[in-house]
């Protein structure tokens, strides 16, 4: 399996710094933060794959978060997680560009093939925009 760069966005730090060692256990670049304003941090000074963002935060909550990390970031997929059901939520953040929706507690595996779900269809929007700068430069 190919190493891509995870970022994991949910207020529980204890839920957080597990999910972030399970996941860096099957080896991947795994980076946790807490709160929305961090994810947007990380962000701006890492590069990143694919954001896996707790909907229910205080402060910004995971679709604010959401809407600003495609502002900054459009290709970086976001697999939203929350604990509660809450289907408009769900259609909110899949309208913003979401790449999927997962209920907590959440089985590790699942949550691995949906991440490099969502890392294969970043590498392909990334392959097509390096196509067309080559097909652009004349190369």
């Amino acid at each position: 399996m190919e190493t891509f760069r995870v970022l994991l966005v949910d207020d529980e730090p204890d839920f957080t710094d597990t999910l972030v060692r399970r996941l860096g256990m099957r080896h991947l670049h795994v980076h946790g933060v807490y709160s929305g304003a961090d994810a947007l941090k990380h962000i701006d000074q890492n590069e990143v794959d694919v954001v896996v963002l707790d909907v229910r935060m205080p402060g910004m909550d995971g679709i604010q978060t959401l809407r600003e990390i495609k502002a900054r970031r459009p290709l970086v997929e976001v697999i939203m997680l929350t604990g509660h059901a809450n289907i408009e939520v769900a259609i909110e953040g899949m309208r913003l560009g979401a790449f999927d929706y997962l209920m907590k507690p959440i089985e590790i595996d699942q949550l691995l093939y949906k991440l490099q779900d969502a890392y294969q269809k970043k590498a392909i929007q990334d392959k097509k925009i390096e196509a067309q700068k080559k097909d652009a430069a004349g190369v």
